[in-house]
């Protein structure tokens, strides 16, 4: 599976619109769901460069984990805002990649910023692999 080079000129892009289900009875977003919006933009990342996460988890074994996680919450997202989300490898290991994202408003406010390491897991092991070469390439140093 090969796939498109981790180092675009600009960080990948994903947009979602803020509805009832992601907010609390205030309409203002809750916490949680910042999260779901970085992990749908990491999926569709994966999707764009090619990989289809289902078959390869079928092909390999290997799955990929949130490993750690910081996140800086900056301003609030509302119930109808449309946000852009952000992902950028900043570093690919062996068995795992560091992520930048964050998370604007599309009038340009920053709402968040996080940086996300994921794992290469042996699902069957549930112990740390290396990622395949032709899945995600190495960065450069």
């Amino acid at each position: 599976m090969p796939v498109a080079d981790v180092h675009p000129v600009s960080p990948f892009c994903w947009s979602v619109r803020v509805y009832w289900e992601d907010t609390d009875a205030g309409g203002v977003v809750y916490h949680a769901s910042y999260l779901r919006f970085m992990e749908r933009a990491r999926s569709e990342w994966m999707r764009s460069l090619g990989v289809d996460q289902s078959a390869f988890k079928q092909a390999t074994g290997l799955a990929f984990m949130v490993r750690d996680m910081q996140i800086d919450f900056l301003k609030a997202a509302l119930l109808d805002d449309e946000l852009s989300v952000t992902v950028e490898v900043k570093e690919r290991r062996a068995a795992s990649i560091l992520f930048t994202q964050t998370i604007t408003r599309a009038d340009g406010s920053s709402l968040i910023r996080a940086t996300v390491r994921v794992a290469c897991v042996d699902m069957h092991r549930m112990r740390a692999a290396p990622i395949p070469n032709d899945l995600i390439p190495a960065t450069d140093p």
